[in-house]
């Protein structure tokens, strides 16, 4: 009963997490009439950082700090998870869409299960297989009929949307590996630390454009950093601590879902026929990897070390 119970945390988690980083693509396109795209992030996660360490401060039961060696694995995800990924998602929505980069999300799942069956040497189930190949036919279907509207600019969008769920595949197998023994608090903490870090130091390349923002873009810049950083990356590495990447990553796929409506609702953008027709087909490889999770179960965990990493270490 525990495990079942801490598995549907896990999941909840996870899919808690999707809902609030669902809007944050409509959002983030919004703050980019004011902001530059690394202006945003460094402002986000700078917030981030400070609210965070706050809330590490005021820990009852704090946990030991992480050796030298784990911090500077923890900062490196954090610099590919938030810096490196977050600096080609505000881009990649600044020339594209904001439906497009929500729907984009559904070909992460697949990159992930590759990179993990490279690292860990996970078995993947058929049935998920199929399924977040079906899901990634229905991205690349809206993606294509979308880019015939927007021109090469939003091509050029989508590529770097594309090149950013390389980078999050690289995100959850590290920070699954490096985050080992630390809670989502602290390892969110260290992350958000090196990502503000890697953020300000970019953000001076359009120092130039700098300026207050109004009212507005400072409202839901504050809601990127608490609802979308602290919020959605706490949420996220609880979950992903506690089932293998890829099923972490594949229920994402309820992000375009949301982040759709949101693109609607905000940016009062139009989809078309081909793209919820994308998006249909993508919502039956979600439920395709479904029905395999809840037959079938998690057969094959996702070992905390690769084994290969393990035997380095024994052998000195």
């Amino acid at each position: 009963m525990d495990e079942r119970r801490s598995r549907f945390l896990a999941i909840g988690s996870v899919v808690a997490a999707a809902l609030f980083w669902s809007s944050s693509y409509a959002v983030t396109k919004q703050v980019l009439a004011d902001v530059g795209p690394l202006t945003i992030g460094a402002i986000r996660f700078t917030m981030a950082a400070g609210l965070l360490a706050v809330m590490v401060r005021l820990r009852r039961n704090p946990l030991p700090r992480p050796d030298a060696r784990q911090r500077r694995m923890i900062h490196l995800s954090g610099l590919l998870g938030i810096t490196a990924y977050f600096v080609l998602e505000n881009i990649g929505v600044e020339l594209s869409t904001a439906s497009d980069a929500s729907l984009i999300v559904a070909t992460y799942p697949l990159m992930t299960m590759l990179l993990e069956l490279v690292v860990f040497r996970t078995r993947m189930p058929l049935l998920r297989v199929g399924g977040v190949l079906l899901a990634a036919a229905g991205a690349f279907l809206v993606v294509r009929n979308g880019a015939e509207v927007g021109g090469d600019a939003r091509w050029l969008g989508d590529v770097l949307l594309l090149a950013g769920g390389l980078v999050w595949a690289g995100y959850n197998v590290l920070a699954k590996y490096a985050g080992r023994g630390q809670d989502a608090l602290h390892l969110t903490y260290h992350q958000t630390v090196a990502g503000a870090a890697g953020f300000l130091l970019a953000s001076l390349l359009e120092a130039g454009d700098w300026r207050v923002p109004d009212g507005t873009a400072s409202a839901l810049l504050a809601y990127l950093a608490v609802a979308c950083s602290v919020g959605g990356f706490l949420l996220y590495n609880y979950g992903l601590r506690r089932m293998t990447s890829s099923v972490a990553v594949n229920i994402l796929n309820l992000v375009p879902v949301f982040g759709v409506l949101g693109a609607v609702v905000i940016n009062g953008e139009t989809v078309r026929l081909a793209q919820v027709l994308g998006g249909a087909v993508i919502i039956a490889g979600v439920a395709l990897g479904l029905v395999e999770r809840r037959t079938g179960g998690e057969r094959a965990a996702v070992p905390d070390v690769p084994e290969y990493v393990r035997l380095g270490r024994l052998n000195g």
